[in-house]
């Protein structure tokens, strides 16, 4: 595909620009709507939007903060939430996040309305028969009965979305799964194709437009790329500093094993041979161990005392 001038909507502020500001309300309803699968006098009209802090004695930390809160007329809350990098605690900050929004509900308890946490997700978080769209809720383990009826999960896998052409789609959910996976690499004729079936989303991809973003905004969501970036390179050095450390340990212990296990035969040989053949055994048969475990002649040979060359007959005969 040619270079897109579209920026990506998986990153928090372009995702609140889209979905979390009063002038694009109409697209945030569009999209619970499509997602929710709400239609005719279940469909959503209007929404008010809500203090996305969650946790106000922590509010500075950013996983006490929401990308979308809001309530229906009716009084039902729906999160919004964008989760780019993988987070091990994610299901369990979504719970979290969907019993603040039930709690926080004023007047009489009985009276309360549904939650609706809605995440779309850059990484894989359920196992791989769950489709890339799945719907949770409380349920009776032996009849399946749907009694406890205020919360509700909806989540989106994105590397589950396989479909990377826009002939493919073949729904408005397709589409918006499309929209979130490759919207900076979508053409004015992927655009145009996505248009004609679904011209709320032409609506999301003008509000991703780089051109339309001032320098300031255009600024912050470049910095905030780069600092993604920087978090990942800093995890990945992590896992393979990791690695290595685990790589080291292990060939460590393979080599202290060996010698014991090298010592432990040649001790037996010895008793049986005399004592010089014993030692001469016991180096063999540590050797022969360390060869096993992939370790090299000259660390062997210092290890054991033998020659190279014994050694590399030993594993010839290996």
């Amino acid at each position: 595909m040619a270079l897109s001038k579209f920026l990506d909507p998986k990153f928090d502020l372009s995702f609140k620009r889209v979905f979390g500001t009063e002038k694009n309300k109409n697209i945030l309803i569009h999209f619970l709507n499509d997602i929710l699968g709400f239609t005719g006098v279940n469909t959503i009209q209007d929404v008010e939007f809500l203090s996305t802090i969650m946790n106000p004695e922590i509010a500075s930390d950013k996983q006490s903060i929401v990308d979308v809160l809001c309530k229906d007329s009716y009084g039902n809350r729906y999160i919004a939430e964008m989760q780019l990098a993988r987070d091990k605690g994610f299901e369990k900050r979504a719970q979290l996040y969907a019993a603040k929004a039930y709690s926080k509900q004023s007047g009489n308890y009985i009276d309360f309305k549904k939650v609706f946490f809605i995440a779309i997700s850059n990484s894989t978080l359920f196992p791989p028969e769950v489709e890339y769209i799945s719907t949770h809720n409380i349920r009776e383990i032996k009849t399946n009965g749907h009694y406890l009826k205020d919360f509700q999960f909806i989540f989106i896998e994105l590397p589950k979305f396989t479909k990377n052409k826009v002939e493919q789609l073949e729904s408005t959910v397709e589409r918006w799964c499309f929209f979130f996976r490759y919207a900076e690499n979508t053409t004015d004729e992927d655009l145009k194709d996505i248009a004609e079936k679904d011209p709320i989303i032409k609506l999301a991809y003008d509000e991703l437009d780089k051109f339309s973003w001032n320098e300031k905004d255009l600024a912050a969501y470049e910095e905030r790329v780069l600092n993604v970036q920087k978090e990942e390179a800093i995890l990945a050095q992590r896992l393979d500093d990791a690695s290595a450390k685990g790589r080291l340990e292990g060939r460590q212990e393979g080599i202290q094993i060996g010698q014991e296990k090298g010592k432990a035969e040649g001790i037996k040989i010895g008793a049986e041979k005399g004592r010089e053949e014993g030692e001469k055994q016991a180096k063999i048969a540590v050797a022969k161990n360390l060869l096993k475990a992939g370790v090299s002649v000259d660390l062997i040979a210092e290890s054991t005392g033998l020659s190279q060359a014994d050694i590399s007959q030993l594993k010839e005969k290996a």
